[in-house]
């Protein structure tokens, strides 16, 4: 049974002692509850260390990583910085990386084989922006930033990968798929994985839904067959509302 999955993105939010203080916060409260899935927090950069020190059952994950080896890379941090750290994922193709710093599909599989190199696990996103999904193209461009994006991996790589499904409309915009819309595209994702690499590694990838999932909906999307937990922005800053989340399962 693929691994069920409920992931914080805190994004560019918390100061040091206020990450560390929400950290605390969310892992005494899931350390409380009997939940099916795995929690994982994905902080800044300089939370990493720190914020590993007070996780014991949740697990810790970066928020992106660079695209090169090591060198004259200012104001960069590689995929083997990152894993010094003792975080396990790294979040790589968020909607927001893709748009406000234009990282393409080549660029984020440079960045994916990195991840990889270092064991770190990729958390990579997909999805389509409102344009796109009213024009009918939603299917196109997931398929899209599938096979540009890792679809060159070998089978064994591509079993390492976690996928979440971002439809970039409904990030921080309080829409959210129906839960229909999610379980089609999510299944859709999966047929694609198989298409290319087989049903059993399909059925063995976990896909998180990430799109203003909060307590009050998250029970309802995370009921549908392909959809394996959440990816949590502004809900997963509040310990208690992703408990909610959390919970869910």
């Amino acid at each position: 049974m693929r691994q069920k999955i409920v992931a914080g993105n805190w994004k560019m939010n918390t100061t040091l002692q206020d990450g560390i203080k929400l950290a605390q916060e969310v892992e005494k409260l899931a350390s409380e509850v009997n939940n099916a899935a795995k929690v994982i927090v994905c902080t800044p950069f300089i939370h990493l260390t720190e914020v590993k020190k007070v996780l014991k059952k949740v697990s810790l994950g970066a928020q992106n990583c660079a695209s090169e080896v090591s060198g004259a890379f200012t104001g960069e941090v590689s995929a083997s910085m990152v894993k010094s750290t003792g975080a396990e994922y790294v979040i790589l193709g968020h909607s927001e990386r893709r748009s406000y710093y234009h990282e393409d599909d080549a660029l984020l599989y440079k960045k994916v084989q990195l991840a990889l190199a270092n064991n770190l696990i990729p958390i990579f996103c997909i999805g389509e922006l409102l344009a796109e999904r009213e024009a009918g193209k939603h299917f196109d461009v997931v398929k899209s930033q599938l096979e540009k994006g890792i679809f060159s991996l070998s089978a064994d790589d591509f079993k390492k990968i976690v996928l979440a499904y971002e439809p970039v409309w409904a990030i921080g915009t309080g829409k959210t798929a129906t839960s229909a819309q999610a379980q089609e595209i999510h299944k859709f994702i999966r047929d694609t994985v198989a298409a290319k690499y087989g049903k059993a590694i399909a059925d063995g990838v976990s896909i998180l839904y990430g799109g203003s999932c909060k307590a009050s909906n998250a029970k309802e999307l995370f009921a549908n067959p392909d959809v394996d937990g959440g990816l949590i922005g502004g809900a997963s800053l509040v310990a208690s509302d992703f408990l909610g989340i959390i919970t869910a399962y």
